[in-house]
């Protein structure tokens, strides 16, 4: 932890846009925010506008090394989902290691200071169990702390290979290294995690394809105990829905609320076939949903209903899941795109609620409640985008926000600070050259 002082042209403080911004930092906290203030002399100018920091709530790390890959020729989830199961099989800790930590210095450049690791690969190729059980995990956890974010590590539950005909099947070849066997295994792995300051130990049950009822619960348990976040992939294919309405009479999301897996601490990933009833039960239970628009649109997936989410009182966070972008900015203006696409009205969700979106409630929804806002006690985070390129140059001071969701991109971060630290400056990475390490990690990967 750090201390500090930094001087914003303008900042987003209690919702609203001011100017000349002292902030000082103590032991890596907001200790006072003053705005209309003059500079501090050794305060380090953030020229721009500058906000708290994102939260990616949804991530695969390994799958950054898709990107251009799966987008070529015509196909839909399932045919990528067999080019991501061969990028998974060729990872090995120490590629691993390299991949998440370029991944994530690539997001703390966006502007990304927390995310929410979606991690499923456990194991070796064909489920071959590595001397130290955690091996892939404590990769993913040191790639945060080398990237400079936080984050919460959410272990996945996956024992089953799908749902067809009314059963559960077993993993396949390539599905074995995201396996434990039993939920008890399972739970006996995830045991030996612990979090820290910088880390978080959270769970997740891959999909109702993946996991079968009683597991669930027993999923549940553990994660109630812990205190912990538990996220899902729910409903996000049409396919997943018919399977699961066939074997076990109702939606993924009634099953999941059946299980006890609704709450305050649980979050469904995509819910893009959702129905109405199931959306009253997220809202009734407090659980949030997490939309990943740019990947939602790059597989072919659908057009949430988010406006009806939120007019139930759904919080929504953002995550870049597979990485076919990493710009939490577009994830938020792409919500609201595309509710102007599917209702043909406009303003559906104002720009204040798509930054909350990225921010505060992001956060809250990995277990980190003591960032993603400028209030003092907070931990300091702060991102700043710059307002002299082509996308933001003349806008008003008024209009901040709506610029900074609507045509500020990650190219526009010029500064990072995370608990205190300056991590990202005139919008390169201090320590790792995150463009020539992805270069050379996914080469060796991919095209070997």
């Amino acid at each position: 932890m750090t201390a500090g002082h930094f001087w914003c042209d303008f900042a987003l403080v209690d919702g609203e846009v001011v100017s000349d911004v002292a902030i000082t930092v103590v032991d890596g906290r907001f200790d006072s925010i003053t705005p209309n203030a003059p500079t501090h002399a050794d305060a380090t100018h953030l020229n721009g506008f500058t906000i708290p920091g994102l939260a990616n709530a949804h991530s695969h790390a390994f799958q950054r090394a898709l990107r251009s890959r799966t987008q070529r020729g015509s196909g839909s989830f399932w045919t990528w989902r067999d080019l991501m199961y061969r990028a998974a099989d060729r990872l090995d800790p120490e590629l691993y290691l390299r991949l998440a930590r370029a991944t994530f210095a690539e997001m703390v450049a966006s502007g990304i200071t927390t995310v929410g690791e979606f991690h499923y690969l456990h194991h070796g190729p064909g489920g071959a169990r590595y001397e130290v059980p955690n091996i892939m995990g404590d990769a993913v956890l040191a790639a945060a702390d080398e990237a400079g974010l936080r984050i919460t590590l959410l272990d996945v539950l996956y024992l089953h290979g799908g749902l067809t005909d009314g059963r559960y099947l077993p993993l396949s070849e390539a599905q074995k290294r995201f396996g434990d066997g039993s939920v008890d295994v399972w739970a006996d792995r995830v045991g030996r995690l612990t979090s820290n300051d910088r880390h978080r130990v959270g769970a997740a049950i891959h999909s109702v394809r993946a996991v079968d009822p009683v597991a669930m619960g027993e999923c549940v348990v553990w994660a109630s105990q812990q205190g912990a976040s538990l996220h899902a992939h729910v409903s996000e294919q049409v396919a997943e829905n018919d399977e699961c309405q066939a074997i076990h009479s109702m939606t993924p999301v009634a099953l999941l609320e059946s299980v006890g897996a609704l709450g305050p601490a649980f979050v469904a990933v995509h819910a893009t076939h959702v129905n109405g009833d199931d959306i009253g039960l997220l809202a009734e239970s407090n659980s949030a949903v997490c939309l990943c628009p740019t990947t939602e649109r790059d597989l072919g997936d659908g057009i949430v209903d988010s406006r009806q989410m939120v007019d139930a009182g759904v919080p929504i966070v953002l995550g870049s899941d597979s990485h076919a972008v990493i710009d939490l900015f577009d994830e938020a203006h792409a919500v609201e795109m595309d509710q102007r696409q599917r209702t043909r009205s406009r303003g559906v969700h104002p720009a204040g609620d798509l930054l909350a979106m990225a921010t505060t409630a992001g956060h809250r929804s990995l277990g980190w409640n003591d960032v993603g806002s400028l209030e003092t006690g907070q931990r300091a985070d702060l991102v700043t985008v710059g307002l002299d390129s082509v996308r933001t140059a003349g806008v008003a001071a008024g209009g901040l926000v709506e610029a900074t969701v609507f045509a500020a991109g990650a190219v526009d971060v010029s500064d990072v600070i995370v608990d205190g630290r300056h991590i990202v400056s005139e919008g390169q990475h201090r320590h790792i050259d995150v463009a020539s390490e992805l270069s050379i990690t996914i080469s060796e990967l991919m095209d070997r």
